[in-house]
């Protein structure tokens, strides 16, 4: 097992899961602290599916078997950050307050999980890049634009495009001392995948930005930043959230500035003349 911790794994994996696997994660993720309590038969009976459907979930999370999965929710089973806190309106107050917790544990898991060597190597990238393209699809889009405002204001020539079909266009004229980086939250789409494949063929490194480890962006890619996500889910559906991925965007243009606040000069130039189209 990797050293992501369990609940993450189950957060990670809930969309590429069966219905079978669904229930029992959702089981879990009510409460990991009874969970961690449970036997085979109570965790089975409260999903509504079989033992040896319990013994496949654990499987499916490359956990040796149910014994492990007891072990590692009790690793994190009185850690707050492990859990999703439901979001009721009948309590507006409460709600808010637990929308917080959720967005800080996304924010907190997310950065936990970010090695050092692996994000030295993707800033000595990206500040060494010639230009850098930022791609991703759908709702995910907001996290590239951002991301592309501001290491083009730091002094990085960055690109990108909503429409799919242009950013495509963008990467056949990158050459190979370009990076090209992915923001995907499944880690699955096929656009991107093909992307990935054509970056690839002209000597680009690829840099993902997705949930899931083992997702097939983060395995295709030279380097992987994984993003932690609290979701509610929505029986086969769930809540998309931003906030991990833009955690990771601000954490390297926050480090690239600290590495070097030169950068900071070329920020201050940069509102400066912008500054006259406000009020």
């Amino acid at each position: 097992m990797s050293s992501e911790n369990v609940i993450d794994m189950i957060y990670s994996n809930l969309s590429a899961m069966t219905q079978t696997d669904k229930k029992i994660a959702q089981s879990i993720l009510k409460n990991p602290g009874d969970a961690v309590n449970y036997t085979i038969s109570e965790l089975a009976s409260k999903s509504s599916v079989s033992e040896a459907s319990v013994s496949r979930f654990c499987k499916n999370l490359q956990l040796t078997g149910f014994h492990q999965l007891k072990i590692e929710l009790a690793k994190v089973s009185d850690d707050e950050s492990s859990y999703y806190k439901v979001v009721n309106i009948d309590n507006i107050q409460q709600a808010i307050t637990n929308i917080k917790d959720n967005k800080n544990s996304e924010i907190s898991n997310t950065l936990a999980s970010i090695d050092t060597s692996t994000i030295k190597k993707v800033m000595k990238l990206i500040e060494s890049s010639r230009i850098f393209q930022i791609a991703a699809e759908g709702n995910t889009f907001p996290v590239v634009e951002d991301a592309s405002y501001r290491f083009n204001q730091i002094g990085i020539l960055t690109i990108c495009s909503e429409s799919w079909e242009t950013s495509i266009g963008q990467t056949l004229n990158l050459a190979s001392d370009d990076v090209l980086m992915v923001i995907s939250n499944s880690g699955e789409s096929k656009r991107l995948l093909k992307q990935i494949r054509i970056a690839k063929k002209k000597g680009i490194k690829v840099i993902a930005i997705t949930n899931r480890n083992d997702s097939p962006i983060a395995l295709e890619a030279d380097y992987h930043l994984r993003t932690a996500v609290r979701q509610k889910v929505l029986q086969s559906e769930y809540y998309f959230s931003r906030v991990a991925a833009m955690t990771v965007v601000e954490t390297i243009f926050l480090l690239l500035i600290a590495k070097d606040r030169k950068r900071l000069s070329r920020i201050t130039e940069h509102e400066a003349i912008i500054s006259d189209t406000k009020i």
